[in-house]
C-alpha cells in the first residue's frame, strides 16, 4: 500500500505563485516517475508535468516556461513550483507515483483569481 499526501494549494491571483509538494510512503520499493497532472471543472485530467528517477524531466505544452518540477529521491517527495499562475491554471492537482504500480493522491486544490 502507497499513500501519497498534497500539500501547498490554495488561493492566488493571477500572475502569483505556488509550490505544491507530495510526499510517498508506505511499501515503496523503488519510485521510477512522479508527476503531477490536474482537472479543472468539466474537463479532462490533463498532463502537467513528471521527472523520472534520473531526472528526466516532461512538461506539458500549457505549463512550459512557468511550472518546475523536481524531486527529492530521499524523501519520496516530489515538488511544482507554480510561478506566473493564471486562472486557466485553476484546477485540482493530482500527485502521481509510478513504481510497481501507479498511485494517485487525492488532489489539492489550486485556485487564481482575483
Amino acid at each position: 500500500q502507497v499513500q501519497l499526501v498534497e500539500s501547498g494549494g490554495g488561493l492566488v491571483q493571477p500572475g502569483g505563485s505556488l509550490r505544491l509538494s507530495c510526499a510517498a510512503s508506505g511499501s515503496i520499493f523503488s519510485i521510477n516517475v512522479m508527476g503531477w497532472y490536474r482537472q479543472a471543472p468539466g474537463k479532462d485530467r490533463e498532463f502537467v508535468a513528471r521527472i523520472t528517477r534520473a531526472g528526466g524531466i516532461y512538461y506539458g505544452d500549457s505549463v512550459k516556461g512557468r511550472f518546475t518540477i523536481s524531486r527529492d529521491n530521499a524523501k519520496n517527495t516530489v515538488y511544482l513550483q507554480m510561478n506566473s499562475l493564471k486562472p486557466e491554471d485553476t484546477a485540482v492537482y493530482y500527485c502521481n507515483v509510478v513504481s510497481s504500480a501507479s498511485y494517485w493522491g487525492n488532489g489539492t486544490l489550486v485556485t487564481v483569481s482575483s
